[in-house]
């Protein structure tokens, strides 16, 4: 019985590590433009177009940083060759922080919405992406994502509610039973009781 489960344990092993893709984007090209021939190294739409992309699998870009790397899901942004209309929900521009121009680079880039993906360089005002610096592909649900790719956002920050002085209040759903301002009340009650009982066994001393 444990060859079996060895085996089988394998055989989803190679299934699952199979089952998403790593694309070189230009294959061995990569993602680069030449300013002086204003042409890219690749046919980026050609090459998209004898691909087939899954939800998990990932587009890698060989480049430098004399190119941008954007992803956008909307069609206007994409067609204008340019971020300056998008939002921040539909357009993703990806860089590792080198400001210096030349520099090699590599940008991994997950896809994980179905269906029409947009990918440009915005460099030098757009003329790359009018020059071939652009491609379109469309993302099958496949398998579906990975777990490290299918993680909830976590929920958004709510301010608590202010009192009548301005300052920060408590929310009492967040709040565990008798927590909060209920032991604060025991203890101006226990404060109240301990002063009373000392002033008054003052007098008697009198």
């Amino acid at each position: 019985m444990a060859p079996v489960v060895h085996f089988t344990l394998i055989a989803l092993f190679i299934t699952s590590a199979a089952a998403y893709t790593n694309h070189t984007v230009g294959g061995p090209a990569g993602w680069l433009f030449d300013p002086d021939t204003n042409t890219s190294s690749a046919n980026y739409a050609s090459w998209a177009g004898n691909q087939t992309f899954d939800l998990g699998d990932y587009l890698i870009f060989n480049t430098n940083t004399n190119q941008t790397v954007v992803l956008t899901y909307n069609t206007t942004t994409f067609r204008s060759c340019s971020v300056d209309n998008s939002s921040d929900s539909d357009t993703f521009m990806y860089s590792q922080g080198n400001q210096q121009f030349g520099q090699p680079l590599t940008v991994a880039i997950p896809l994980t919405i179905e269906g029409p993906n947009y990918f440009f360089s915005d460099a030098s005002d757009g003329v790359q992406c009018e020059n071939g610096m652009a491609f379109g592909i469309n993302v099958t649900h496949g398998v579906g994502l990975p777990p490290n790719l299918n993680q909830p956002p976590p929920p958004p920050y709510v301010e608590p509610p202010s009192n009548a002085d301005g300052t920060p209040g408590t929310v009492a759903g967040n709040l565990p039973s008798g927590a909060g301002l209920s032991v604060d009340a025991n203890v101006r009650r226990a404060v109240f009781y301990a002063l009373t009982f000392y002033g008054i066994f003052g007098l008697l001393q009198v």
